[in-house]
C-alpha cells in the first residue's frame, strides 16, 4: 500500500525499497530519532536524504508548519483537528519519535480511526520489525477501537507471519492462531458485505496446514472436517455473493474425492447445509435493501444515519443480539459522534446482551468519542455498578466524567448524585461513610458558585439526610444546613428545609429557634409573608399557648410592616412609572373628576386599611398608623416634572389597591379653586382647596407672608404650566428647599427634637398639613360623613384656610 512518505522518494530508491517502508526511519545509533530514511534496512546518509525534490524550502516550510501546530495544541490539547495534522506532518517529515509521541498523546484523548491505526501499525512494522510483541500491541488496540475488517485482515496477516510459533505450525503457534481467527470471526464475521473477507482468511488458513500434513491420516481426516466445518458456518451467514461461496465449496469437497453434478446447486452437499444456506440466502435477500442505502457514497452523515437507525430497527426486531451489535458496531465505525447510535447502543446491551466484557468496552469507547454527553457517564457508572465492578474502576470512571466539559452544571450535578447514589447503595459493603461525605463536600465546592436554588437543595437535603441516616450524625446534618445559610440565608427554601428536618426528627424546639431566626428576614416575592404564616401554623400544630401567643406578637408587627413595605412600593410605582413624554396637561387630567361615578370609600377607612409609612396618626386606642408623605428628595426629577412627581406622591400618599376608591379621589380635585403651598412649617408642601375664586385670590395675595414664622409660597395651583411661570409666581427655583438654608425637602414630619423651640409645635391627628387622602375633601356632604374624625378633619382644614384668609 502506498504512503506519504513512498511520493517523497526517488523514484528509483522507491523501487528498491518495495512497497513495504510506509514512512522515514531512524538511522541506528542517530540519537535524535529524527533523520529520515527511505526503509530500516538501508538507511540514507543525511545528504541522501535531503536530496529531495523540495528542497531545503518544502523543509523549512514543514517545519514551520510543525511548530505552529506544536503551539495550538499546546493551547487546545483536545482539538482533534490539530492533532490528525500535526501527525500527518510529522508522517511526512520522518520525525519518528515525535510521531511516536503524537500518536500516543492524541491517543490518550481520543480513539484513532482504522485507518491511523493501519498507518501506525505498519509504520511500526517496517521501523522496528525486532518488536513483534510492542506490535502485537498496537493490533491489539486498533481492533478494540472500531470494527474494521480490513485492520483485522492486516492483524492477521501480521501475527501469521512475524510470529515464530505460527510461522513453524507449533501446536501452541497453531492454537494461538486459530483463537485470533475466531476473535476476528466473532467481531466482523456477520459483516454483510465485509464478513466474508475474513471467512476466506480462516479457510485459505486451514487449507495451508493441510498441505503440510504429510502421512498422518487421522490427522489430515481431522484437519479436512475443521475446514469443512467453517465452510458450513459461512454457508449459514447472510452474507454478500453466497452463489460463489456454495460453488467454491462444491468444489473443494470434489477435491476431496467427493464426486458432484456442478451443474446442481446442492448435488453432494449435506442436507443440513443445504437448509442453513437457503435460510441464509433469504435472510441476505431482505437485507439487501439495506445494505444498498447503506453503500451510496454521496449520502451525507445524516442520511446515513437514518438509514443506520432504520436498519437496526429491523435487525433488534429479528430478535439475534449478535446480529444487532454488529450492526451498532458497523454504525459507530462510520459516523463515531453519533449520539443516538451510542446511547442507542448502550442502552440495548443493558437490556438484552448483559455481557461485563462487552459493556465494559461499548461504555469505555462510548464516553470516549462524546465525551460531552453526560448521560452516557452516568449509564456507565450504573452499568459497572450493576456488573459490581470494582470500587478503584468506579472511581476512576467517576474521576474522567468529571474532566469533561458538559453543557450545563447540572450534568456536573447529576454525575456527583450518581456517585453517591452508588456509594449509598453499596454502604453494606463494608465502605466507609467518609467516602460520601468527602463527595458531597467536593460537589459543593465544584457546584455552588454556579447552582440555583432548586439544585441547591436537591444537593444538600439529600447530604443532610444521609448524615442523618447513615452516618448518624444529627449535628453534621445540621452542619450543612448552617453552612448552607450562610451562602444562601436569603433563599426561603433552605430554611423551610431545615425546619423540616428538625420537625421530622422531632427536634419542636430547634425548629422554633429557626422560626424565629428567619421570621424577619427579607425573602423574595411573598416569602417573608410565608415564613410569618408558616410559623403560626407550626405553632397550632405543635406549640403551648403561650408559644402561640408569641409567635402572634412576633407575627403581626412584621407582616403589618410588610403591608406598608408593600403599599408603599405600589405608590412609589403609580408615581414615577409616568412616560418621558407625559405633560403637565397629563398631570392635571390625573386629578380631574372622572366622569363615571363610583362608589366612594371613607377616608378614614382608607387611612386604616391601607397606612402608608412616614407621618405618625394614632387611634382612640393608642395604636399608630404611618401616613406616607412620600419621601422624594429634590433633585431627582427636575422642572415641572418634579413638581407634579410630588404633587401626585403627596396626594396619593394612602392609595390603596382598590381601583373604584382611586378613581373615587378625583371626584373632588379639579384645581379649579385650589392653592399651592410651599415652605410651610415640618419643610413640606399642601394644596388648599377654597369654595370660590374670592377666597382663592384673597389667599393668593398672602404670597411670601409669614405663617408660623415661615415666609410662605402661596400660588394658584395648575399643573399644566412649566416651571417657568412657577416661578414667576410663588414657587422660587429653589424648590424644595427649607427657609434660607437651602437644604433638601423631604416631604415628612420632622421628630419634634429638630423643631427650635420658639417654633409651636403642631401635633395631633388633625394637622392642617394632611394629605387630601385621610382629608374630607369639597364636596364631600353630609350624608358621605361616616366618622368623626373626618369631620374633624375637615374642620381643621377649614381653619388652616381661614387662618390663611386672615393672615
Amino acid at each position: 500500500m502506498a504512503t506519504p512518505m513512498e511520493e517523497d522518494l526517488p523514484k528509483a530508491e522507491a523501487e528498491a525499497a518495495g512497497p513495504a517502508p510506509p514512512a522515514a526511519a531512524v538511522a541506528g545509533g542517530d540519537g535524535d530519532g529524527e533523520k529520515p530514511a527511505p526503509a530500516p534496512a538501508s538507511p540514507p546518509s543525511d545528504s541522501d536524504s535531503d536530496s529531495d525534490d523540495g528542497g531545503e524550502g518544502g523543509d523549512a516550510a514543514d517545519e514551520l508548519r510543525i511548530q505552529a501546530l506544536e503551539q495550538a495544541l499546546q493551547e487546545q490539547p483536545l482539538d482533534y483537528e490539530s492533532h490528525v495534522q500535526y501527525i500527518q506532518c510529522l508522517r511526512k517529515s520522518g520525525k519518528i519519535e515525535k510521531l511516536r509521541a503524537a500518536r500516543e498523546e492524541m491517543n490518550r484523548s481520543f480513539p484513532l480511526t482504522p485507518k491511523m491505526w493501519q498507518e501506525w501499525t505498519k509504520d511500526e512494522a517496517s521501523l522496528r520489525p525486532e518488536s513483534f510483541e510492542d506490535i502485537e500491541k498496537l493490533y491489539e488496540r486498533g481492533v478494540q477501537e472500531y470494527l474494521s475488517v480490513r485492520l483485522w485482515r492486516d492483524y492477521l496477516d501480521f501475527v501469521e507471519e512475524n510470529d515464530k510459533s505460527v510461522s513453524q505450525c507449533s501446536p501452541s503457534g497453531l492454537t494461538k492462531m486459530r483463537n485470533l481467527f475466531e476473535r476476528a470471526i466473532t467481531a466482523g464475521g456477520l459483516h454483510v458485505t465485509d464478513g466474508g473477507k475474513l471467512w476466506e482468511a480462516y479457510r485459505e488458513y486451514e487449507m495451508a496446514i493441510l498441505t503440510i500434513i504429510d502421512d498422518d491420516d487421522e490427522e489430515k481426516a481431522k484437519q479436512v472436517q475443521r475446514i469443512r466445518v467453517i465452510f458450513h458456518r459461512q454457508l449459514s451467514v447472510p452474507l454478500v455473493d453466497m452463489e460463489s461461496i456454495l460453488a467454491e465449496y462444491k468444489s473443494w469437497e470434489a477435491e476431496q474425492g467427493n464426486a458432484n453434478d456442478p451443474t446442481s446447486n446442492f448435488d453432494g452437499v449435506p442436507s443440513n447445509a443445504v437448509s442453513a444456506y437457503k435460510k441464509a440466502n433469504e435472510m441476505y435477500n431482505v437485507r439487501k435493501q439495506y445494505e444498498d442505502q447503506l453503500s451510496n457514497a454521496d449520502a451525507s452523515d445524516g442520511d446515513k444515519l437514518e438509514e443506520f437507525l432504520k436498519y437496526i430497527k429491523f435487525e433488534e426486531s429479528s430478535g439475534d443480539p449478535a446480529r444487532v451489535q454488529v450492526l451498532y458496531e458497523r454504525a459507530v465505525a462510520e459516523l463515531p459522534v453519533s449520539t443516538d447510535l451510542w446511547m442507542g447502543y448502550t442502552s440495548y446491551l443493558d437490556k438484552t446482551l448483559k455481557v461485563p466484557a462487552v459493556l465494559k468496552s461499548v461504555y469505555h469507547r462510548a464516553t470516549r468519542n462524546c465525551t460531552w454527553i453526560s448521560e452516557l457517564w452516568v449509564r456507565y457508572l450504573l452499568s459497572l455498578e450493576r456488573i459490581r465492578a470494582s470500587e478503584e474502576e468506579l472511581r476512576h470512571v467517576f474521576e474522567q466524567a468529571l474532566q469533561c466539559s458538559f453543557p450545563s452544571i447540572k450534568e456536573y450535578l447529576e454525575i456527583y448524585l450518581t456517585r453517591v447514589d452508588s456509594l449509598r447503595r453499596r454502604i453494606a459493603d463494608g465502605l466507609d461513610f467518609q467516602l460520601i461525605r468527602q463527595t458531597f463536600m467536593d460537589a459543593t465546592e465544584f457546584l455552588s458558585p454556579q447552582m440555583g436554588t432548586e439544585d441547591l437543595l436537591l444537593l444538600h437535603a439529600y447530604w443532610a439526610k444521609l448524615e442523618r441516616t447513615l452516618g448518624n450524625d444529627l449535628a453534621a446534618a445540621r452542619g450543612v444546613w448552617e453552612n448552607t445559610l450562610k451562602k444562601s440565608g436569603s433563599v426561603l427554601e433552605v430554611w423551610q428545609h431545615y425546619i423540616a428536618m428538625e420537625i421530622e426528627t422531632g427536634h419542636i424546639h430547634e425548629a422554633r429557634s429557626l422560626y424565629k431566626r428567619c421570621y424577619a428576614k427579607r425573602f423574595s416575592g411573598s416569602g417573608s409573608e410565608d415564613i410569618c404564616h408558616a410559623w403560626i401554623r407550626f405553632e397550632r400544630e405543635y406549640g403551648t399557648l403561650e408559644d402561640y401567643d408569641l409567635a402572634v406578637k412576633k407575627v403581626n408587627p412584621r407582616l403589618k410592616e410588610l403591608m406598608m413595605f408593600k403599599a408603599q412600593q405600589e405608590v412609589k410605582f403609580d408615581t414615577y412609572a409616568v412616560p418621558k413624554e407625559t405633560t403637565g396637561n397629563d398631570f392635571s387630567q390625573k386629578r380631574k373628576p372622572s366622569k363615571t361615578p363610583t362608589k366612594q370609600q371613607p377616608p378614614a377607612k382608607k387611612k386604616k386599611e391601607n397606612p402608608p409609612k412616614s407621618a405618625v396618626l394614632s387611634d382612640d386606642h393608642g395604636s399608630k398608623e404611618q401616613i406616607s408623605t412620600g419621601h422624594v428628595k429634590a433633585g431627582e426629577f427636575s422642572g415641572e416634572k418634579t413638581q407634579a412627581s410630588m404633587e401626585v406622591n403627596l396626594v396619593g400618599g394612602s392609595r390603596t389597591e382598590n381601583t373604584a376608591s382611586k378613581e373615587s379621589k378625583s371626584n373632588f380635585y379639579s384645581d379649579k379653586c385650589t392653592a399651592y403651598m410651599s415652605n410651610i412649617d415640618l419643610t413640606g408642601i399642601a394644596y388648599v382647596d377654597f369654595s370660590d375664586n374670592e377666597h382663592l385670590e384673597a389667599a393668593i395675595r398672602k404670597n411670601k407672608h409669614k405663617l408660623l414664622a415661615k415666609k410662605v409660597s402661596v400660588a394658584r395651583s395648575d399643573p399644566s404650566k412649566g416651571k417657568k411661570s412657577r416661578e414667576a409666581g410663588s414657587f422660587s427655583k429653589d424648590q424644595g428647599t427649607s427657609g434660607n438654608h437651602g437644604e433638601k425637602a423631604e416631604f415628612a414630619s420632622r421628630p419634634d427634637k429638630e423643631i427650635p423651640k420658639d417654633e409651636p409645635k403642631i401635633t395631633g391627628k388633625n394637622t392642617f398639613a394632611a394629605p387630601r387622602s385621610v382629608v374630607k375633601p369639597l364636596g364631600w356632604t353630609k350624608k358621605d360623613e361616616k366618622s368623626d374624625v373626618g369631620a374633624e378633619e375637615l374642620k381643621s382644614n377649614e381653619e388652616f384656610r381661614n387662618l390663611l384668609l386672615k393672615k
